[in-house]
């Protein structure tokens, strides 16, 4: 963890200060709980990544039924969770009527989502015949904090990293 006084992030946080810059989110996300442990008030606070990058894992190979596949596991699920929710605020149907609904909603909703997955997979002209997932990510984060709270901050973080017996940090007056 480096500390630094001026962001690279331009218009985030106009009246802030660079808190804590570090190459993973979990390790801005722990910045701030310290911060959150000592009582601070961390609605002052924000984790900025810079550098982000698209990254899309490919998870193998799609194919026409593998399309319909996913597609009826999809229609089945949501014509369960559907007919699931219509069983529930019945009060008056009996509990075998319901199981009959879901199991209905079950077999409707694959077959449905079997044809749209078919659809769809025919429409895209197999220009993208690959199943992947995508996230987005950050080369490095910097924990910002506005400026009236900055000196407390940075006390509770030179408390915290001198030990379990470090003091906790009073309030400046809001500096």
């Amino acid at each position: 963890m480096t500390i630094s006084g001026t962001s690279s992030a331009p218009g985030v946080g106009q009246d802030s200060q660079v808190l804590a810059v570090v190459n993973e989110l979990r390790e801005a996300e722990a910045v701030v709980s310290k911060l959150a442990e000592r009582g601070f008030p961390v609605e002052h606070t924000r984790i900025v990544g810079d550098d982000l990058q698209w990254v899309e894992n490919v998870g193998g190979r799609l194919t026409f039924w593998g399309a319909v596949g996913r597609g009826a596991l999809a229609g089945a699920l949501t014509g369960v969770l559907i007919c699931w929710l219509f069983t529930l605020f019945s009060w008056l149907t009996p509990i075998v009527a319901g199981l009959l609904l879901i199991v209905d909603g079950l077999i409707a909703g694959a077959i449905i989502g079997a044809v749209i997955g078919a659809i769809d997979y025919s429409l895209t002209g197999r220009q993208r015949n690959f199943v992947s997932a995508a996230t987005l990510r950050a080369s490095r984060y910097e924990v910002l904090v506005d400026t009236a709270w900055a000196r407390e901050a940075r006390g509770i973080l030179q408390d915290a990293a001198s030990g379990p017996e470090g003091r906790s940090a009073g309030r400046d007056g809001g500096l």
